[in-house]
């Protein structure tokens, strides 16, 4: 992209053992980078030699340990995320976070490029904000509730005041919020999108970097007809470096889309947003710059 430097940044723990579609992940950024830097965890299953394969010489791999010590609320996610961007060179505009469970659409790159370039010489606009799509339990749900967050930012500007926050969902300066602008383009999120064995084990491990303690789950496999408060059928499509993934699916849920389950302050929240558009009490972590508050939910 003439006169604009990107480089992509993520990082990743044992991506192969829990199914994360992490090579999915980093190809469907590449084309929007001169460089990606992979901050790769003291990992066992072989992660960093399928990022290897792809022998792409834009990659960086960085390797990692992770601070044990730092599992309460997800922060060594954020750790982690912080130790890849503070590795990004100055000579780069504009750094594109992506996480391992995260694939960017092929039709969204010009709208991407064309948002960087226009704000580039803006330097009041210290972010880009994505609109998001969450899949779960196949490729064809999605859920629009309000327990998925419906926006995030995920290109900032390459300054290094800012730092991931919380559970590296988004990222503040100085402990105050980003402002943003939209940009129309989606994340495609897959993060529960996995065979039911491996679901479950992945939600064992993340609880361990929650709560802290090691969780020996009784239960095998994650019950996807059971753990959803409202979802519906996903009529898009489906980014090009998923389509492998996608057809080698081994796995079949009967979820009723129509089926709602949610205690009655949320239900009343969510009827309240269906009949007016309105989602009430909504968190942000992020400023919307004045004049640039179109965005779809």
């Amino acid at each position: 992209m003439e006169n604009i430097k990107v480089c992509g940044f993520t990082f990743v723990k044992n991506a192969v053992s829990l199914d994360f579609p992490l090579i999915e992940s980093i190809l469907s950024a590449l084309p929007l980078c001169q460089k990606f830097i992979v901050v790769v965890g003291d990992s066992n299953d072989g992660t960093r030699e399928l990022i290897e394969k792809l022998n792409a010489p834009e990659i960086e791999i960085i390797d990692s340990e992770w601070d044990e010590s730092q599992k309460s609320g997800g922060r060594v996610y954020a750790l982690e995320t912080d130790k890849a961007f503070q590795s990004i060179g100055s000579e780069y505009d504009w750094c594109l976070y992506i996480q391992a469970d995260e694939v960017l659409h092929e039709e969204d790159y010009p709208k991407i490029q064309e948002a960087m370039k226009k704000w580039q010489h803006h330097p009041d606009v210290e972010g880009l904000l994505f609109r998001y799509h969450h899949f779960y339990g196949s490729y064809d749900y999605v859920g629009y509730t309000r327990k998925w967050y419906r926006n995030e930012i995920r290109i900032i500007r390459n300054d290094k005041t800012i730092q991931s926050y919380r559970d590296a969902q988004g990222f503040r300066k100085q402990g105050r919020k980003l402002i943003v602008v939209p940009v129309d383009a989606a994340v495609y999120h897959y993060g529960w999108v996995r065979p039911p064995v491996i679901m479950q084990q992945k939600c064992d491990v993340v609880k361990k970097y929650y709560s802290g303690e090691v969780i020996e789950s009784k239960v095998l496999e994650f019950n996807y007809e059971q753990n959803f408060d409202a979802l519906k059928r996903f009529g898009g499509t489906h980014p090009g470096t998923m389509k492998k993934r996608i057809a080698a699916r081994n796995w079949e849920i009967d979820i009723d889309p129509a089926m709602i389950k949610m205690k009655l302050k949320y239900w009343l929240l969510f009827h309240f947003e269906k009949k007016f558009g309105i989602r009430l009490f909504e968190y942000k972590n992020y400023v919307i710059k004045s004049g640039d508050n179109k965005i779809s939910g």
